[in-house]
This record gives structure tokens, sequence and C-alpha cells, in this order.
């Protein structure tokens, strides 16, 4: 990507991001949703955090996959059901993952 036209597509994405943050609370009294519309999204939430976590977890192309990595993200996985904070969900995983690389495990 040509440098001149950097700036613009950052400064585009931004007032974008900004402006979808924007919408849901002033709208969340002008648009009601059903329950079961309200429960799809819930899980379609769900199934997109779960195919991130997918996509970060397993080796891509011909990458070896060790266990320093599937480990710090069951780590972050059981805390995350333990509804523990993110930040320390996140601290742990990372912190699990490197310890392990470390020691020499990979």
């Amino acid at each position: 990507m040509n440098a001149p036209y950097l700036l613009p597509a950052m400064l585009a994405l931004a007032v974008g991001t900004y402006a979808l943050r924007w919408t849901g609370p002033a709208m969340r009294h002008r648009l009601r949703l059903s329950p079961r519309a309200i429960h799809l999204l819930d899980t379609g939430a769900l199934v997109l955090l779960a195919a991130l976590v997918a996509t970060a977890t397993l080796p891509t192309g011909s990458g070896h996959l060790g266990i320093a990595l599937p480990a710090g993200v069951g780590v972050g996985g059981v805390l995350a059901w333990r509804r523990a904070p993110l930040l320390v969900t996140v601290l742990a995983a990372a912190t699990t993952t490197a310890l392990l690389r470390l020691i020499g495990v990979h």
C-alpha cells in the first residue's frame, strides 16, 4: 500500500469504528429486538469468539503445533469459564505460554 493512502485509510477506519460503537447506545431505546433475536445474537457472539480462539490456537500452513500455545489457551478458557476478570485471564494465558516456552516446552 502506498504511504499517501495509509493515513486517510486509518482515519476512515477510526471514524467508522467510532460510528459503529456510537450507534449501539444511541439506538438502544429505539430498537426493540425479540427474545429469539437477542438469544441468536448472544449465540453468534459466542461462536465468533470460539472461532477466533480456534484460529489463534491452531497452526497455519505446515506449522508445528506444540503444547505451549494450547496450554495457554486452555488456562485462559478455564479462567474465562470461571468468570475471572478479562485482564487476569489474558495475563494468565500469556504467562502460561511464555513460561512453557521459556523452559523449553514448545
